[in-house]
């Protein structure tokens, strides 16, 4: 089954399940990154700012912490994006030259092609391997790729996208690739003042409104289907007792939409769930940790204590 076949299985899937769900990793075609980087730089959306500070003001640290001394090791990071964070920890390793490789992983393949280019003006001694294709497939391949220690990197809270079963299958999953000195880096966002979180969600200017919508207009680009995008409304709600902030896409009327051969129904008000963004404690991060493979080493957190990277071990 090619890529376009699986978005399609994944898409009727969900719209035919009760309540109806669209998966968020389908967000990140080349307009929809675009959109994203738009939400990133949002001042409310608070989420980069607290990472960037720590890879910006406490690189020193994170590599201390991660061994990157101790012998040569593929830097594997999954969702990489424009690297943003990570770049100041690749600097500072090629600075100190450090023996390593880096294999940024990206679903988005315009995204991981800019990427490549970038690190290639910027730090031309960097030893890059791109991965195109879906997290812990492209994992399975780096982690093929040789027999040196792994570092496994995984921010900007890419697990709070998942529910908490779903985020523990796939610790597990990255766990079961790795061996004993391998290492993962992985970013948490922190429960917070419940208004600080949904501002982050629902902004003024409507951008994550429109970054949620695209998602149908892919489909109705990819998959040929004749969704009225505005006839779908953005809606945000956040739970401070289980740390969700979930997005939906609620139906403004009674309406039928066409994919292929499928017609979904949908009638007034009811709404597609199209993302979650869940907020954790510090406890749940160190139980998580333990409860997936991991022995739970370090949690380096910004300066407001709004999020952390989590450093994690395998014995």
């Amino acid at each position: 089954m090619d890529k376009l076949e699986s978005f399609q299985e994944d898409v009727l899937q969900g719209l035919k399940d009760y309540p109806k769900r669209l998966q968020s990793k389908y967000f990140y075609d080349e307009n929809g990154a675009a959109l994203f980087q738009r939400i990133m730089d949002m001042p409310a959306y608070y989420l980069t700012a607290c990472e960037l500070e720590i890879f910006r003001d406490k690189t020193t640290e994170l590599a201390e912490v991660l061994h990157v001394q101790q012998e040569p090791f593929d830097l594997i990071e999954l969702g990489a994006g424009d690297a943003m964070k990570s770049s100041f920890l690749l600097e500072h390793l090629v600075r100190e030259q450090v023996d390593f490789t880096y294999m940024p992983v990206d679903i988005c393949e315009p995204v991981l092609l800019t990427l490549c280019d970038r690190l290639q003006q910027d730090l031309p001694g960097l030893e890059v391997i791109p991965w195109h294709g879906e997290n812990l497939e492209m994992l399975r391949k780096a982690t093929e790729q040789s027999d040196r220690r792994k570092i496994v990197l995984f921010l900007g809270s890419n697990i709070g996208n998942m529910e908490l079963d779903e985020a523990h299958g796939f610790c597990r999953s990255v766990s079961r690739r790795l061996k004993a000195d391998d290492m993962m880096l992985i970013g948490f966002d922190l429960q917070k003042n419940p208004h600080t979180v949904l501002e982050a969600y629902n902004d003024k200017e409507g951008i994550t409104g429109a970054f949620n919508l695209n998602l149908l207009e892919r489909i109705n680009r990819e998959l040929h289907a004749d969704f009225n995008t505005t006839a779908f409304q953005h809606y945000q709600a956040y739970d401070p007792i289980d740390g969700g902030c979930r997005s939906y896409l609620v139906s403004l009327a009674d309406q039928k939409v066409h994919i292929g051969e499928e017609c979904i129904p949908f009638v007034i008000n009811e709404p597609i769930a199209v993302e979650i963004s869940r907020k954790y404690t510090t406890t749940e991060i160190d139980r998580m940790a333990i409860e997936c493979g991991f022995a739970p080493i370090a949690q380096i957190a910004d300066s407001k204590n709004w999020f952390v990277d989590a450093i994690w071990h395998i014995k």
